[in-house]
Order: C-alpha cells, then structure tokens, then sequence
C-alpha cells in the first residue's frame, strides 16, 4: 500500500465512497465531512498540492474543476451555491501531501470559513 493516503484510495487499497473516476480523476465523499456535501476532487496519479498541477499540467487542472462542477451539479448545489477549497502546504491547513479540492456546500457556509 502506498504511504499516501490519497494515492492508496485511488489504486484502490482503502475503499472510499467513489462519486466520479475517468483516466485522470477522481472523487470522493470526505470521511470527516464539514458540510452536507463534501466531496474531494483529486488527480489520480500524485502531486503535492494543487499548484504543482496547476504547473505541471494546466489541462489536468482544469479537469480537476470541470469534474467539481459536474458534481456541484448533481449534487444540487450547483444553483444554491458552493465553495471550492484548494489548501496548499503546512500553514495553508493541507492534511494530506497529495492534491486536492474540496467541494462543500448544502448550507449556509458564510465568510470566513471556519
């Protein structure tokens, strides 16, 4: 098993609640979720954080949205609103050193988060 907890969900060694998968992505209802719906969106092969996709393969990037914009839609928050969270590194509150997006919504979730 891989020592990256996200990579391990994604090769399919830790079962996850798996909403979308393609070649390049896929998503996932949070475990600990802070919201009705709180779905993290990932690239399957591994990068630290959201930037390093960003660099690296601006296409991949924005598949990565493209898929949060599906699921805000089927999971109806697409009209009522959402919030899209990219945490980057240690003070930036990223858990897992692998990237991600969070996809939160089906309440009030105001400004600023917390």
């Amino acid at each position: 098993m891989s020592e990256c907890l996200f990579c391990a969900i994604a090769a399919g060694d830790i079962p996850g609640d798996v909403l979308v998968r393609t070649d390049r992505v896929m998503a996932f209802r949070d475990i600990d979720p802070k919201a009705p719906t709180h779905i993290l969106i990932i690239p399957i092969e591994h990068y630290d954080d959201v930037p390093s996709v960003a660099l690296a393969d601006a296409s991949l990037a924005g598949e990565i949205f493209e898929v949060a914009a599906g699921l805000a839609a089927a999971e109806g928050i697409d009209q009522t609103g959402h919030r899209l969270v990219a945490n980057t590194g240690q003070q930036g509150g990223q858990t897992v050193g692998h990237a991600h997006v969070h996809l939160l919504g089906g309440r009030s979730l105001g400004w600023p988060p917390g």
